[in-house]
């Protein structure tokens, strides 16, 4: 099928064949012009996304470009970048996502060199531009390549959820372009496979990347999350250490385990407290249980002894008031007496010795006297006396 020019052009590919209709033109008219050429940079040039880029180009040889035409084109679609054009630059032509980005630097003119300023560079700014310029006796043009990357944000590692394998482990970065490289990896170095993988392209062109791993206990829980440009050879990493406790939320039987056995502890403890505190508390009744023995028993041999006391008193009384006790002559009742002085305090021998003398000299007389005054003396020393004495017992 044939196809005509003007039908073509009819079908609404205008920037097309503007494009052709323009190099058509120059190419008839500089069949007779002098050859020359248009020289960019030999390398593509390299520029991370948000950054400003800058595209140079040259005549050589040199010669003044103040009065020539200077075009910059996409060459994947053949739009205009920017117009240099009658000494100024016509922005007015330029395609809408150019537009105030651009800039001619025009310091080297005057010798033929001029530099495309285009700036916040995107991932779809990348590709080939052409450096084309046009006199009215020539024309020329230099493609140049742009190349663009973008070096993503550091990856950051998260927790998700529990799962009953493990632990959920996401690791995110964005900003990246072109499309990067996200691994795990073990302390070693080694990759690790991960469970899910997801990279996507936002409308800005910039990738972003996000994967995730179940890490269980037995498994590696030093972790490391890389995400690399293959263009730059360059890439950010980050790392992550799981302790053990977090492996709790993992296993819920394990952590009713643990609470069971936490509370058992605690049963275990309030019960031994409650019965060492009773342990004390009996052992300081029975302490004080054995004191009060000790002093009972006290008081009953003080008792005792206040009774043997008394009765060795009756017993004098009744020996020295006896009906049976007759006046007595000589040295014979006399040694008798002092024989039972002898068992009792020096107070009590006194008086019973003075007793003996005053009735050998008074005799019968006066016993009621030296009886009563016998009697008031025993008393006080009985009273006085800390001792049982031995020569009178208690009668069975």
């Amino acid at each position: 099928m044939r196809i005509s020019f003007h039908s073509y052009c009819a079908m609404g590919n205008l920037s097309l064949c503007s494009y052709i209709i323009f190099f058509f033109m120059l190419h008839v008219s500089t069949l007779e012009s002098v050859n020359f050429k248009v020289i960019g940079p030999d390398h593509p040039i390299t520029v991370s996304a948000g950054e400003d880029a800058l595209l140079p180009c040259h005549l050589s040889p040199s010669m003044n470009a103040q009065e020539m035409e200077v075009r910059w084109f996409q060459s994947k679609d053949s739009e205009l970048v920017h117009l240099y054009q009658d000494g100024k630059d016509q922005t007015e032509l330029q395609i809408s996502k150019y537009r105030d980005r651009t800039e001619l630097l025009k310091d080297g003119i005057v010798d033929g060199r001029v530099a495309l300023h285009i700036r916040n560079i995107t991932p779809s700014d990348q590709g080939q531009f052409i450096c084309f310029f046009r006199s009215p006796s020539f024309f020329g043009e230099a493609t140049l390549e742009l190349k663009v990357t973008g070096l993503g944000s550091t990856p950051r590692i998260s927790i998700d959820s529990y799962q009953s394998r493990g632990i959920h482990m996401v690791c995110e970065s964005a900003g990246w372009y072109p499309k990067p490289q996200v691994q795990w990896r073990d302390l070693r170095g080694q990759h690790l496979p991960s469970l899910t993988e997801k990279i996507i392209q936002h409308d800005n062109g910039l990738f972003e990347a996000q994967i995730s791993i179940i890490v269980t206990e037995t498994s590696s829980q030093d972790l490391s999350c890389s995400v690399s440009n293959s263009h730059l050879n360059q890439g950010k990493e980050s790392m992550v250490y799981i302790a053990d406790s977090f492996f709790l939320g993992a296993c819920p039987w394990n952590v009713a385990v643990y609470i069971l056995l936490v509370a058992l502890g605690l049963l275990i403890f309030t019960a031994s407290f409650f019965f060492w505190k009773q342990h004390k508390a009996k052992g300081k009744l029975v302490a004080d249980l054995e004191k009060h023995l000790a002093e009972k028993e006290k008081l009953q041999n003080e008792l005792q002894l206040r009774r043997v006391q008394i009765y060795q008193v009756c017993q004098i009384f009744k020996l020295l008031s006896t009906n049976s006790l007759k006046c007595v002559h000589g040295w014979h009742e006399i040694h008798q007496y002092v024989q039972m002085c002898m068992h009792f305090r020096a107070c009590i021998c006194a008086c019973l010795f003075i007793v003996c003398i005053l009735r050998l000299v008074s005799s019968c007389v006066t016993h009621a006297l030296s009886l009563g005054v016998l009697f008031s003396l025993l008393c006080c020393c009985v009273l006085q006396s800390g001792q049982p004495t031995s020569g009178l017992q208690h009668p069975a």
